[in-house]
């Protein structure tokens, strides 16, 4: 414990954290729980191992002590109030506590990390079914009523006067005016777009709501394909939206639009080339390219082991500079960037939310374990957005400067229309609509 004792030590500066052990003994850390409505912070190591394991790389050791049911937070708290506790804290030290100690730990977490981060197309194709191609049902318990797997976006700073729903829809109009569909109904032809890593359809089905344009959608998850090509068929519109199952360097044409929202984060930095070569050769000469990824907001860095393990295998998030310098080389020119701050934290807290209010069923489909996983991978993302150095990129490219207006008023005046076009649904499983029912 004397390890784990030392770090909690330097760690916890705010608050009250109390620590109970397998052994019996108490540990305690903080000045004070007078800055904490629900009194001071409990939590209880089960295993002798825990403790060690947790100190020698609190990012990986915590998340799989809670995993494995080593580690329990006792109401009225729980794993998200604990791993947002200990990280505003670690904010003042610039999370160095929360990393891997050493030169020689840090080195090889690094390598490992880029070594991870090569998504050859069938390592890729594993990596996307390992993310995304868990029970279609999971998805519909914790996302919003479209299944946008993706940062929301709330209009208001109180994000308590805004459903989720409500987010997401906002979200698809903030990226369309981006996109300059307007320009759609100038055209004597349908505007052609590709949506890259199109998830489960949403955004390719919205596209082609409001501009009637044609639409590819692209991804390398065989069920959310089907899905896709599900609600296509449903709707009506198979023949104009249509879904591949495909990796986008397979793609070939010319496409007025290039949507990649969420994409960028699985690409994997040595392949950023190859991503702006070919997309670069795919986009109209007038065409805009919108991308839309989580990003770092202090340079480049790695993905940490334990989100490399469990939930994004061969992920990474880029840092702006990354992502403009690769671009600049193959001949994009940026429009606009906009660094969407706080927002992924507020989307996460409502998906964990909704995966708390699901867990029997969870449990059910999966085990106790994977439920405990995900909790933590909400729990974890949300912090990084809240209390760390992540935000989300919103990046604009064109070919031609004049491809898009000399002003940017026409992004906020469609949007601003779009939003008023459309319908909010509710969440079919929100529990106000079944009290309702009864």
């Amino acid at each position: 414990m004397w390890l784990l004792d030392k770090f909690l030590g330097k760690a916890i500066t705010v608050g009250k954290l109390v620590v109970h052990d397998h052994d019996g003994k108490v540990y305690e850390y903080g000045p004070g729980a007078e800055t904490m409505d629900k009194g001071p912070m409990h939590i209880r190591l089960t295993n002798p191992k825990a403790s060690a394991h947790i100190a020698r790389y609190p990012q990986v050791g915590a998340g799989e002590a809670y995993m494995w049911g080593w580690l329990e937070v006792d109401e009225p708290y729980d794993i998200r109030d604990m791993v947002l506790f200990v990280t505003m804290n670690a904010k003042g030290r610039k999370s160095a506590s929360l990393k891997p100690k050493g030169p020689w730990r840090k080195f090889a977490q690094k390598t490992l990390a880029r070594i991870d981060s090569v998504n050859l197309k069938g390592k890729a194709r594993k990596n996307a079914e390992h993310t995304y191609n868990l029970t279609r049902r999971l998805y519909e318990l914790f996302l919003d009523e479209d299944r946008q797997y993706t940062m929301a976006y709330y209009r208001d700073a109180d994000p308590t006067k805004t459903s989720l729903e409500q987010a997401q829809v906002d979200k698809k109009a903030h990226m369309a005016a981006k996109m300059y569909m307007q320009k759609a109904r100038e055209m004597d032809r349908p505007m052609r777009v590709l949506d890259i890593g199109c998830g489960w359809g949403g955004f390719a089905l919205y596209l082609n709501k409001h501009y009637g344009c044609e639409v590819l959608g692209v991804a390398l998850a065989p069920d959310q394909i089907a899905f896709c090509k599900e609600r296509a068929k449903q709707l009506g519109v198979d023949d104009k939206v249509k879904f591949k199952l495909m990796d986008y360097r397979d793609v070939e044409g010319t496409f007025d639009r290039i949507s990649s929202v969420g994409l960028l984060e699985h690409v994997g930095t040595p392949h950023y080339p190859q991503f702006y070569e070919h997309t670069h050769k795919l986009l109209a000469d007038d065409g805009v390219m919108f991308s839309h990824c989580c990003g770092r907001a202090n340079g480049p860095g790695f993905t940490d082991a334990w989100t490399r393990k469990y939930i994004f295998p061969g992920g990474y998030i880029p840092a702006l500079s990354e992502l403009v310098t690769q671009s600049e080389k193959f001949g994009f020119q940026i429009m606009d960037v906009e660094a969407m701050r706080f927002h992924y934290s507020y989307t996460l807290e409502e998906w964990y939310k909704r995966t708390v209010m699901h867990k029997d069923e969870i449990v059910e489909m999966y085990d106790e374990q994977f439920y405990r996983m995900w909790l933590f991978y909400l729990a974890g993302a949300e912090q990084s957005f809240r209390h760390g150095n992540l935000v989300n990129w919103q990046i604009q490219y064109v070919k031609q400067r004049d491809a898009i207006p000399m002003t940017g008023e026409y992004v906020f005046e469609e949007s601003a229309r779009l939003r008023a076009a459309d319908t909010v649904p509710q969440w079919h499983l929100d529990p106000a609509l079944k009290v309702a029912a009864e």
